[in-house]
């Protein structure tokens, strides 16, 4: 199993339900309103008035089969419109209850 941390601007939400019900990925946590700033390129996601963008997180852990499909899909989102923003993060999980 693989643990999956994807933060994207709220404007892909509906993209990324879609992209889980293609790709049968049903068990995740999703988290609305969050924060931040990107570490290389693109602008502060800060829900303020110089700011007002918002970004979005889902946590899946999902079998490693399905890693190299979801990040596919991540990439060619990415390409449509690189300034909106979106980032994904794979690591290894040891034990689940």
């Amino acid at each position: 199993m693989k643990a999956v941390f994807i933060v994207f601007n709220q404007a892909h939400t509906e993209r990324f339900e879609y992209m889980f019900d293609k790709l049968g990925i049903r068990g995740f946590t999703w988290w609305n309103d969050v924060t931040g700033k990107g570490s290389e390129t693109g602008e502060p996601r800060m829900g303020t008035h110089t700011w007002p963008e918002m970004n979005a997180a889902v946590l899946a852990i999902i079998p490693h089969e399905k890693v190299e499909p979801l990040l596919e899909n991540i990439r060619n989102l990415d390409e449509v419109n690189k300034t909106v923003g979106i980032r994904a993060f794979v690591w290894d999980i040891v034990q689940m209850i």
